[in-house]
């Protein structure tokens, strides 16, 4: 049996008018809330778009670093610090590199086995 388009447009506006409507000042976290504790049902539609609305309604806080200055400002700060960087490096950053036998570095290297079963 074909349905006719008068028929499917009454059953599409039947799932509609079944879905509860939801205040306009209602956020995503409050209305997954309620369905939480069994106050409301949202339809599979509201509850997808109330999961993806969320992050963007309540961000994640993170943590900020704040520094304060004691009896110095920030002038003298940058100061110090522009003097510092015009100073040779430190002894252990000038140190030449661990030298390796040839020996050592000829041969066979353990073969790591995948197991990929």
């Amino acid at each position: 049996m074909r349905d006719t388009v008068d028929e499917l447009i009454e059953r599409n506006l039947a799932m509609i008018d079944d879905e509860p409507v939801l205040p306009e000042d209602m956020t995503a976290k409050q209305a997954l809330e309620l369905e939480m504790r069994g106050r409301i049902k949202l339809s599979p539609s509201q509850f997808r778009a109330a999961k993806e609305l969320l992050p963007y309604e309540n961000p994640k806080l993170t943590a900020v670093a704040i520094g304060h200055m004691d009896q110095s400002s920030f002038a003298a700060a940058l100061e110090r610090a522009i003097l510092r960087s015009k100073e040779p490096p430190p002894r252990a950053a000038l140190m030449p590199p661990v030298e390796h036998p040839a020996s050592e570095l000829k041969g066979n290297f353990p073969v790591r086995r995948r197991n990929l079963r």
